[in-house]
């Protein structure tokens, strides 16, 4: 027998396959089934749904291969990140610089209380509840979850369980967080597009008449003097060169931390952190190399612009849909058969949670556009940054906003923000002393980031 025609020299390609698949069926179904097209749901996580689906059947349980699919969230999570922070954005509306640090402001409060609403469900039943399967800081995976999406939920997701079974815990951190990343998505969709209908029979909205197809021009597909499409090297292979090169320097990075001497902190807190954060590197990362490359074309000793955004887009937006659906099909039902009480209540109330607080900031942050402010922060704060553009798409459909530009921008300021809150994350599991103590420290950090959100009506309020 051939070495090609081994199993194993296709189980990976197998995985694809079954990927792949799964979003061109699911997309089919959704074009077709117009209630699924009415809610907004995505194609992606509809496609992880079908494969869940058919791994209730035994044959194709043992097809799916749980680990690869884990792999290629992780992946596909970072080199997305990096095509992202490869683009040379062009913004095409005005917004305010203190607008976006504000936009940073919510979503960095946002994950702050997603946290704080996680853990405030989670220790008590931990405490209360006899389950030898569950963990004290799995409410933490929450904003991981809801506000990040499959791959930081299945990052964290894994180092939790690696804390929690070294405290004699068998706790399945991954599919716990997949599963909030699942659910997020739905809740995004669906609340988001039921409240859009509220506000449209109560006529605060204009009910859109058609679709709406943007309208591209040629500097839309490239800038001026890009290498050209038909050379010695094509011009997608230049964007995924730079992709992939990015990305080795990531990894050289993660793997250099690694070798470190860091004492037992290092090993155990930090140096599961940095692989962790593969997408926080990615993005710096990519961002040095645009830099790098800008410079060297303003001095002249480049001459050809090989950065391409809208190919950068497009492979940024495969790297999320295959995340999606490699995420959702990595959920193991078996893993969760205990604690489905616990994720039920985590899900429900952090949808709450998080649909009260970024409508009361959308009000006061944004009086000439609350409602477009609120449905782009709401689907990213439940879903991916592509999911709040699909809601807002549907009552802004040119982006005439600045909430378009708000959602875009706001990445640097929410992670200058947002750092501290993740190595919180790290902190939290160690012990329940820790937990606790991350917990009132979000409480405070709460109290902070609404002073700063709310000041102008606080402190016109005591003038």
């Amino acid at each position: 027998m051939s070495a090609f025609a081994s199993p194993t020299a296709w189980n990976w390609l197998i995985q694809f396959f079954l990927i792949v698949v799964a979003l061109l069926v699911a997309n089919l179904i959704r074009c077709n089934v117009p209630l699924l097209k009415r809610s907004l749901l995505p194609s992606a996580l509809l496609a992880g749904l079908l494969i869940l689906l058919f791994k209730l059947f035994p044959f194709f349980s043992h097809v799916v291969d749980k680990g690869a699919m884990e792999i290629v969230t992780y992946h596909a999570l970072g080199l997305g990140f990096v095509a992202m922070a490869l683009k040379n954005k062009k913004i095409k509306s005005q917004t305010t610089t203190l607008k976006v640090v504000e936009t940073g402001a919510v979503t960095a409060s946002s994950y702050i209380i997603q946290g704080l609403v996680g853990l405030l469900i989670t220790i008590p039943l931990f405490l209360w509840w006899n389950q030898s399967d569950f963990f004290y800081a799995a409410g933490l995976l929450l904003p991981m979850g809801y506000g990040q999406g499959p791959g930081q939920a299945l990052n964290f997701g894994v180092t939790y369980s690696q804390w929690a079974e070294g405290q004699g815990i068998l706790f399945h951190g991954a599919d716990f967080g997949l599963s909030i990343a699942a659910t997020g998505f739905i809740v995004g969709s669906i609340v988001g597009v039921i409240y859009m209908n509220v506000l449209r029979r109560k006529g605060k909205l204009m009910k859109r008449q058609g679709d709406y197809q943007e309208v591209y021009t040629l500097q839309d597909y490239e800038s001026e003097n890009e290498i050209p499409h038909a050379e010695s090297i094509d011009k997608m292979t230049v964007q995924i060169s730079l992709v992939l090169l990015v990305y080795a320097m990531v990894f050289l990075f993660m793997y250099g931390v690694e070798q470190l001497s860091l004492g037992q902190f290092g090993v155990k807190t930090l140096k599961p952190m940095f692989w962790g954060f593969n997408f926080l590197w990615g993005t710096i990362f990519g961002s040095l190399v645009k830099v790098v490359i800008n410079r060297l074309r303003k001095s002249h000793l480049m001459q050809r612009e090989y950065i391409n955004n809208y190919t950068l887009d497009r492979i940024a937006g495969v790297c999320f849909d295959f995340m999606i659906v490699a995420g959702t099909a990595a959920i193991d039902f078996n893993n969760l058969r205990g604690i489905w009480m616990p994720l039920l209540l985590v899900c429900a109330a952090g949808a709450i949670a998080t649909f009260l607080f970024v409508r009361l900031c959308s009000k006061h942050l944004y009086p000439d556009y609350p409602y477009e402010g609120f449905f782009s922060m709401f689907g990213m704060l439940t879903g991916t940054a592509s999911n709040g553009m699909i809601l807002l798409r549907e009552i802004d459909p040119k982006f005439e906003t600045p909430a378009a530009n708000n959602l875009v921008l706001q990445t640097i300021p929410a992670i200058a923000f947002g750092f501290p809150i993740l190595l919180l994350m790290g902190f939290g599991p160690q012990s329940m002393q820790s937990c606790l103590i991350t917990l009132g420290v979000l409480a405070f950090a709460f109290v902070l980031f609404s002073l700063f959100i709310f000041r102008t009506k606080i402190f016109r309020h005591k003038k």
